[in-house]
């Protein structure tokens, strides 16, 4: 009989983190900080949209997927199995759930999506799993085939019905959304005084509450209970152990395929679920190419989340706010976000002289020269510039975040049944 005290030895060793953890008193003493700091920048530049309801609103609407991918990408890579066709799993996931959803309903539209991740995901976990192929170039064939397996069966499935075409479903029913009545109302007229820190505050807690879908709120709800599932009970210890030391898991009777399988699967309804969200609840249809990136922009915010469901939320959080740019006053937001960006360089490359690292201080200190200087002797920025500000946090916060990152020990490694007996 296996035992959480019998698993947890070799997952310690195995496991052994190379730096140190923040916790959380840190992390939210970090993220005060970050949010008063862009308090003063709005109130410096009168760039108010940086903070109020509505950006913050369309920010949560946009952090959803890609946090939901995330959570997909997490599940499979902490039983070792590395994700790269939640992309493709997303687009089944838009497909399949607009495709039930304007013929039997959007809750239905919700389940078949589901399943259409999970199909995706059990192609990927039959491949890399059973057969030991290469779990990148498995994922990179899972997106190529849901991409041309969505283009061929949309004109089947929807032309020839009202508003549906070869690239577009018919409108799919609203799932329905909620606002907490006199509390939106008020945290919206408090944003609106334009208070430092209050305003912002109220702006970032009146989005939560103002015209919140209810799969928002499952979405919300799948990070702790995430959490809970693989750091709380003895099903998420073995899963773990899966992907940390495999060979000494199935020495202690765990069924290694089992699991991986199971993580596989559930990592692709999570992510059918995010593209259902895109078809669903962000538009009301299906349409070609409207998942746009967010599975790998989910990756990267697993990545910055250190393969953690906390830091992965903040990371969808951080990557859904930047693309929110896009939609509501862009340039002059980027514009006062340069500012911003410029003031946490010089801060950075404080702390790092404090640390005696003084080549990294002075890189960093240079850095925030040439972004002060962007902002001082502009106006504005060009659209091309806000397009490509959520790629561009991308790539840069998962350069600052990689020296403390440490994936799951046997991720992606190639294992056959047996090894451990």
């Amino acid at each position: 009989m296996t035992t959480a005290t019998d698993l947890n030895q070799p997952t310690l060793k195995s496991g052994a983190r190379t730096g140190r953890r923040l916790s959380w008193p840190v992390v939210l003493l970090v993220i005060a900080g970050v949010l008063a700091l862009t308090s003063l920048v709005r109130i410096i530049t009168g760039a108010d949209g940086i903070t109020n309801v509505s950006q913050m609103s369309t920010a949560l609407q946009l952090a959803v997927p890609i946090g939901l991918a995330g959570l997909g990408g997490l599940w499979a890579e902490r039983a070792g199995v590395v994700n790269i066709g939640l992309e493709g799993m997303m687009i089944l996931g838009t497909w399949f759930g607009a495709w039930a959803g304007f013929q039997w309903g959007p809750w239905t539209g919700v389940l078949v999506g589901i399943i259409g991740g999970c199909l995706g995901g059990l192609l990927h976990a039959f491949v890399t799993v059973t057969f030991n192929v290469n779990h990148i170039v498995s994922g990179v064939a899972i997106n190529i085939l849901a991409l041309g397996a969505t283009r061929y069966l949309a004109p089947l499935a929807f032309e020839g019905h009202a508003g549906g075409s070869a690239k577009q479903s018919p409108a799919v029913e609203s799932l329905g959304s909620f606002t907490v009545p006199g509390l939106s109302d008020g945290l919206r007229e408090l944003n609106n005084q334009g208070w430092f820190l209050i305003s912002d505050l109220a702006g970032l807690l009146g989005g939560l509450v103002t015209s919140v879908s209810w799969l928002t709120l499952i979405a919300i709800a799948l990070v702790p209970a995430t959490w809970w599932i693989l750091w709380r009970t003895p099903f998420g210890l073995r899963l773990r152990s899966c992907g940390e030391n495999p060979v000494a898991a199935e020495s202690l009777g765990v069924n290694v395929y089992k699991y991986k399988y199971l993580a596989v699967i559930i990592s692709g309804g999570l992510a059918g679920l995010g593209g259902v969200f895109l078809s669903i609840v962000a538009n009301p249809f299906y349409l070609e190419g409207q998942v746009s990136g967010r599975g790998f922009i989910g990756l990267a915010a697993m990545i910055f989340g250190n393969w953690m469901p906390g830091g992965l939320a903040l990371g969808a959080v951080l990557f859904g706010y930047t693309d929110s740019l896009n939609l509501r006053g862009g340039a002059e937001n980027v514009h006062a976000l340069l500012l911003l960006g410029a003031l946490l360089l010089i801060i950075g490359a404080i702390w790092l002289a404090i640390r005696k690292k003084y080549v990294h201080a002075v890189i960093t200190l240079v850095a925030g020269a040439l972004v002060f200087a962007w902002y001082a002797t502009t106006d504005e920025v060009p659209n091309q510039v806000v397009s490509a500000t959520p790629y561009v946090i991308t790539l840069v916060v998962l350069a600052l975040s990689a020296q403390r990152l440490r994936m799951p020990k046997a991720n992606g490694l190639p294992y056959r049944k047996g090894q451990g007996k």
